[in-house]
């Protein structure tokens, strides 16, 4: 949370976004806590937003900023396929995806396979996910690369996120090489 909480502030002025709105937007938006295998994964957001009133109510944000913050929030998650509606939505799409690019991403996806059930790291015949077998990084750690990690940096934004994005996607594709090396 304080990662995509640091990338918020940084990208606010970017993107024209109230500076103090960005920050409790980064603070709220993960309050709902859903596993990355439930079912209800996709509506994560929606639920966090609902959650995040009563913090910033008792934070004393006015309606008119926590109606603003929480439209934010709604519409920023990854698993429901939305687009930003508003400059401050935009800054917590680019500064949460950015937490998930990186050493910190790889760090995530491979605690995140654990979490979920001890999914393996990588299919044994196909680490990569280079021939025509379908996909499954509920499974296979190394899949949620091409499903989702490598595909992030794309809808970036703004070009302070997308110039960190592309950084950390290289360094993602690095480890990718390095990886089939050692395999």
């Amino acid at each position: 949370m304080l990662r995509v909480y640091q990338w918020s502030l940084r990208l606010a002025e970017e993107a024209g976004a109230d500076l103090e709105l960005a920050g409790a937007a980064a603070l709220v938006h993960d309050l709902a806590k859903v596993p990355k295998n439930h079912p209800d994964r996709s509506i994560a957001g929606q639920q966090s937003a609902v959650l995040a009133v009563r913090e910033l109510e008792t934070a004393g944000y006015t309606a008119v900023e926590i109606d603003t913050i929480v439209k934010a929030v709604a519409g920023s998650n990854w698993s429901a396929g939305q687009s930003a509606e508003t400059a401050l939505g935009a800054v917590l799409q680019d500064a949460d995806r950015l937490d998930a690019l990186g050493a910190i991403g790889i760090a995530r996806t491979f605690a995140c396979a654990q979490a979920m059930g001890g999914g393996e790291f990588y299919h044994p015949e196909d680490p990569l996910g280079q021939t025509e077998r379908a996909l499954d990084d509920r499974r296979w750690a190394v899949d949620h690369f091409k499903v989702k990690l490598l595909r992030l940096s794309e809808g970036m934004h703004f070009e302070g996120s997308r110039s960190e994005a592309a950084r950390r996607h290289q360094f993602m594709v690095a480890f990718l090489e390095e990886l089939a090396r050692e395999l």
